[in-house]
């Protein structure tokens, strides 16, 4: 596995959002993407995972890549991939990448189970940068944290990241808004809070079919693969 780039920005804020419980990550990545108009700069290139694709509104959707915001200078790692069992390669890749944009930060947008019955009440924990207490969030004080992020963290020491409270493993969109408005307090993005929820929930509308039919492919894949053998 390997990130390929066709620019390098110098000294720009890497915000990850890879998929995790609630694809909190991912709803919010993919939300920055449309609204700070980001150009795409770079892909993963890999063998590792499953050759997937997706085509939304007769267009490819990279699966996994990179991508920048020249205006912000923000660059911004999105998948619509199920990663797992190979997140430490990733976080890697990241670190590599960080190091060769000389990177000022990493924010990592992560999503995290809640026993609170009530949907409506999302709350927003960081780790790292205690700015993040002034803009809404509440320090983590006890979590267990998987994934992306939680390689990241052992690997880059002043990592911070951001957790938004979801009450499913179903895409969260009221969980991603949460994470937004949190976010654009921190980095200044100037995101319309208003229309953000419904826009959040048509992100969420295409990530789940986006997902939900990766998985379909897998399985049928999985299914013609038992055929050959049986």
């Amino acid at each position: 596995m390997k990130i390929i780039l066709k620019k390098i920005p110098k000294n720009p804020i890497i915000i990850e959002g890879f998929p995790g419980f609630g694809l909190v990550g991912t709803i919010a990545t993919e939300f920055l993407l449309d609204h700070l108009k980001a150009e795409l700069i770079g892909e993963f290139v890999y063998e590792e995972l499953s050759p997937i694709v997706a085509i939304h509104g007769h267009k490819l959707v990279n699966p996994m890549a990179v991508w920048h915001v020249p205006g912000k200078n923000i660059v911004i790692l999105h998948t619509i991939l199920n990663i797992k069992g190979f997140e430490w390669e990733i976080a890697s890749q990241i670190m590599d990448l960080a190091k060769k944009m000389k990177a000022k930060e990493i924010i990592g947008l992560e999503g995290v189970a809640t026993d609170d019955p009530n949907p409506d009440n999302v709350k927003v924990y960081y780790y790292g940068n205690e700015k993040m207490k002034q803009c809404g969030a509440e320090p983590v004080k006890e979590s267990i944290i998987m994934g992306v992020s939680a390689a990241l963290m052992v690997k880059h020491k002043k990592l911070n990241c951001l957790f938004a409270t979801a009450h499913s493993q179903l895409p969260d969109s009221k969980a991603a808004a949460k994470l937004i408005e949190v976010l654009d307090k921190y980095l200044g993005l100037g995101v319309d809070y208003q229309p953000l929820l419904k826009q959040a929930e048509l992100f969420e509308t295409k990530i789940k079919n986006l997902m939900q039919q990766s998985n379909k492919t897998l399985k049928e894949a999985d299914r013609k693969s038992m055929s050959y053998l049986g």
